[in-house]
């Protein structure tokens, strides 16, 4: 059960969703020679080391999803709310997979925050989701995604774009 003050913390939090550190989690020299050899060699073996920020909200690469990056919120250090996202510039589409708001946390905004702070930062995309919404989340799909191009239905990734 959240106290008042801990809604009062998320609601707070939700207010900050522009606000966000990054981590690119480039590496050139393994992206080179994963185009040298087709995707032979260079790959990452593991979990990801993402770095501590300083910001509240952060934008890392996913530790789930090669080739996605994950925007998170943080409260108390653990994640008060997590997604992971996907772009392709070349289609302007976007993609975001399993948001998830620690329960105590819920219906404080921090979803939506975060959701239209990508919107916000990518432009003229639309928004997209690759599985089904379970009926438990249809309400929430529909309710984030009102006046969002793309609305969250559900689309495969492009031909530009490796799962």
């Amino acid at each position: 059960m959240a106290t008042d003050d801990d809604r009062q913390a998320a609601l707070r939090l939700a207010g900050q969703a522009h606000e966000v550190g990054r981590v690119s989690g480039r590496k050139p020299w393994r992206e080179a020679l994963q185009w040298i050899s087709r995707g032979r060699l260079g790959r990452r073996h593991g979990w990801p080391v993402v770095p501590e920020l300083a910001t509240p909200w952060q934008d890392t690469i996913s530790p789930e999803r090669t080739g996605w990056r994950n925007r998170a919120a943080n409260l108390d250090d653990e994640h008060a709310f997590a997604v992971d996202y996907r772009i392709c510039r070349r289609c302007r589409l976007g993609w975001v997979e399993n948001p998830y708001t620690m329960p105590q946390y819920e219906r404080c905004g921090l979803a939506t925050a975060g959701l239209a702070a990508l919107c916000a930062e990518h432009l003229g995309l639309a928004w997209h989701t690759l599985g089904g919404h379970s009926t438990d989340a249809q309400a929430f799909w529909t309710a984030v995604g009102t006046d969002v191009p793309g609305g969250y239905q559900q689309r495969s990734l492009c031909p530009h774009v490796t799962s």
